[in-house]
């Protein structure tokens, strides 16, 4: 990916000066050893306010790692008839309690405005209302964080699930909107919901507004039509959508019926820009970062997206620029052909069987390591570096001494030199498998 002309900023300082702009950085990534190894704490000091998971990140970090393992082999030693579904939320509900405590400190200091950890329901209940509304009803009291917010599809079952949630009090995150017609209802249930709620200034919610998946699916249209006109759109239309989107909800939360409420406490309901790392390799890593800043927006980045942006993204407000352009760009894209409104609903569907067969995917690797735990079968191959094994202890001791693995993953030259460029630019690799996980459906 090119990287963007920017100015490099520390990471602290990158979240500092988009807070000063009113947009809050979640990390949308979560793993145990991102939690107990006290990186996610240290993401927090420097200016994260919050963090996304969804099946599909447990997926890979139950699954792709030996992080679960030893919580897995004491869980099924207390309950050995303990069964899968069991499992996997005990596990992840664990992790999303940690998080939490983790940016308590946010969600206090911000009295409630910002600190929270995303928990998505079962994926198989994104068409069902009622069952939406019992699960949401049922994490919200296990998981036990007044800093958690339930994700909740925003399916037209979905819809009805939010206005009734937030009626109740519960946080909530919607996730999966692709067009301003998913925004309009998502934001209105909102406001339904906060009119039936006595106690407003108590519940909290952002929509989040997924980016970079129309960007893929339009311009392989564009690209199909071949006419210069249509080319020249490439990577417009993600953005085009995210600033109509804002735009909408200014005059939603800026209208003389929301400011009533909000003289009760009820707070805006933030839009959230997701799926913003950059799919298309010819794109600037950073260009859904750098081009939907705004006040009181969240943007969630994948890790490899955070890094590229702490390394070289430019901080400047750019959601209203260009409102008329945006306009014109999502016009101009389904006068040649375009259908957004297929598009669009296509990909939300898509994107709920995409976390139904990630859910499934994640269940079938557990259920897995469940057999084998209480087979208590065991690798019975043996390894011995013979006498190179003290040689390799010293270096390990040498290594921890100075934080060598979690300045490696930071990135962090001086391990080896003075100069940051050479080094800092071969070490892409660290988070090539988070990079290219999200090309696998175009690969």
């Amino acid at each position: 990916m090119q990287p963007a002309q920017g100015t490099k900023l520390a990471v602290g300082n990158v979240l500092e000066e988009l807070q000063k702009l009113g947009q809050s950085i979640w990390l949308d990534y979560i793993r145990r050893n991102l939690i107990s190894s006290g990186e996610l704490k240290r993401l927090v000091e420097a200016g994260l306010r919050g963090v996304t998971s969804n099946p599909t990140i447990f997926e890979k970090a139950i699954a792709g790692s030996t992080d679960y393992d030893e919580a897995l082999r004491k869980t099924l030693n207390a309950a050995p008839s303990l069964d899968t579904t069991s499992l996997y939320e005990d596990l992840t509900i664990e992790d999303i309690q940690m998080a939490a405590d983790v940016l308590r400190p946010v969600y206090d200091a911000t009295r409630g405005a910002d600190g929270f950890v995303s928990f998505e329901v079962a994926p198989d209940l994104a068409y069902d209302t009622q069952g939406t509304i019992a699960e949401a009803r049922r994490l919200w009291r296990k998981i036990d964080r007044p800093n958690v917010m339930i994700k909740v599809p925003a399916t037209n079952p979905g819809i009805f699930a939010i206005e009734t949630l937030i009626g109740e009090g519960i946080n909530v995150n919607v996730t999966l909107m692709f067009s301003l017609a998913h925004y309009e209802s998502v934001a209105q249930a909102y406001v339904r919901g906060v009119e039936k709620n006595k106690n407003p200034q108590g519940v909290a919610s952002v929509a989040s507004f997924f980016v970079s998946r129309v960007d893929t699916v339009v311009d392989r249209e564009l690209e199909k039509n071949g006419s210069s006109q249509a080319l020249a759109l490439r990577g417009k239309t993600g953005i085009a959508n995210c600033r109509s989107v804002y735009r909408r909800f200014e005059e939603i939360f800026q209208s003389a019926h929301f400011q009533k409420l909000a003289e009760k406490g009820a707070r805006v309901q933030r839009p959230l820009w997701a799926s913003t790392g950059t799919k298309n390799p010819a794109y600037s890593d950073v260009m859904y970062v750098e081009a939907l800043i705004g006040a009181h927006t969240v943007n969630t980045l994948p890790p490899a997206t955070l890094e590229a942006f702490r390394d070289h993204g430019t901080v400047k407000e750019t959601l209203k620029s260009n409102i008329a352009e945006a306009q014109k760009v999502l016009a101009k894209v389904q006068e040649l052909g375009v259908d957004l409104e297929s598009v669009t609903e296509t990909l939300q569907a898509q994107g709920v069987a995409l976390f139904d067969a990630s859910y499934k995917q994640l269940l079938a690797t557990l259920d897995e390591k469940r057999r084998k735990l209480l087979d208590k079968r065991v690798d019975p191959q043996r390894l011995s570096l013979g006498s190179y094994q003290s040689a390799v202890n010293k270096r390990l001791a040498d290594w921890e001494a100075v934080s060598f693995a979690r300045r490696l993953w930071a990135k962090d030259y001086t391990l080896w030199a003075k100069e940051p460029a050479e080094i800092t630019n071969r070490l892409g690799w660290l988070t090539l498998p988070d990079v290219m996980t999200e090309e696998a459906e175009e690969l």
